[in-house]
């Protein structure tokens, strides 16, 4: 069997780095039997970067990195609002673009991809906090302060450092599949999807007991997927009327119940058609679809492509 090819992460390690932004695509992405990745993490120079929140970093590589790279993660740092990274950085970050790579943003990463002009004209997120310093320091920049994370093709921003695991699952769900990423937010003990459009920051208070239920909701109407799931009977479960139920559920999820049932649904038969060779028939029945068409249909306005055409991604190699 041909050895499997790692696909190639870069970390960029910035002056005044936050220690969580830095360590999570870090940790999601390093190379283990489970994940083929290799990671290098590095710096505007290798040896010793200032990082924030009293840690320091030393790192292994140079800019020299990114032009290896076919990911490269820029962390939140401090300050970013000051001034933009030095004009090698900036530089360094055009040119892994130009020649294909994907550029990552964790929290106010953004800040230095911002600087680089190519996140003028599309949509973004930053941390909540920085979200009106971004926007006026970069005015051609269109930043959206009530999302996770945003996937604008070869660039990606994501708000504070949470919801970088968000985005790095949604990357391995796009590179690997829905089973890869579900497995990594096990081994992370993370939620195996949050929609990059539910709000980072909700003003409010949630008694926590509610919040248990609901998780407690959610994990039940995942081993029920097969079964009709109706507002009713989740609202019931939670213990809470069908009204209160879908407004929280809202707040909580980015998504309505029955939204998140279906997106449930649809990741259960990615993962069937990854690691089974049964039937779209058989699949669209095990996950509650009922025929195959009824998978067809909502696969390809969710996901816009077909079941066949998905499975095939995950075999051509074999």
């Amino acid at each position: 069997m041909p050895p499997v090819r790692l696909h190639r992460v870069a970390v960029l390690v910035l002056e005044g780095a936050k220690p969580l932004d830095v360590g999570i695509p870090a940790q999601v992405f390093t190379t283990r039997a489970s994940m083929p990745y290799e990671v290098r993490v590095c710096g505007a120079a290798p040896g010793l970067v200032t990082g924030g929140d009293g840690l320091s970093y030393h790192v292994a590589h140079g800019l020299e990195a990114l032009e290896w790279a076919e990911i490269v993660f820029v962390p939140g740092y401090r300050f970013p609002d000051r001034e933009d990274p030095p004009p090698a950085v900036v530089d360094a970050l055009l040119a892994a673009h130009e020649r294909g790579a994907r550029l990552a943003a964790i929290s106010t990463g953004a800040f230095a991809l911002a600087a680089t002009g190519l996140l003028d004209g599309r949509r973004v997120t930053t941390h909540w906090h920085y979200t009106r310093a971004l926007a006026e320091r970069h005015p051609l920049v269109k930043v959206d302060e009530n999302v996770l994370f945003v996937d604008e093709g070869s660039v990606l921003t994501s708000a504070g450092a949470a919801s970088g695991i968000d985005l790095c699952l949604h990357i391995l769900r796009g590179d690997l599949g829905v089973a890869a990423s579900n497995h990594a937010a096990r081994r992370l003990v993370a939620a195996p999807y949050r929609s990059g459009g539910q709000a980072q920051y909700v003003p409010r208070s949630v008694p926590e007991p509610l919040g248990e239920r609901f998780a407690a909701t959610r994990e039940w109407a995942l081993h029920r997927l097969g079964e009709a799931l109706t507002l009713d009977a989740l609202a019931r479960h939670a213990g809470v009327s069908a009204r209160t139920f879908s407004r929280r559920f809202v707040e909580d999820t980015g998504y309505t119940p029955m939204q998140w049932v279906m997106r449930a649904r649809i990741d259960t038969a990615r993962e069937l058609l990854e690691r089974s060779e049964r039937s779209v028939e058989q699949i669209a029945d095990d996950v509650g679809l009922g025929t195959g068409a009824n998978l067809r249909l909502h696969f390809q306005r969710i996901l816009g492509t077909t079941p066949s055409d998905y499975r095939r991604t995950f075999t051509k190699g074999e």
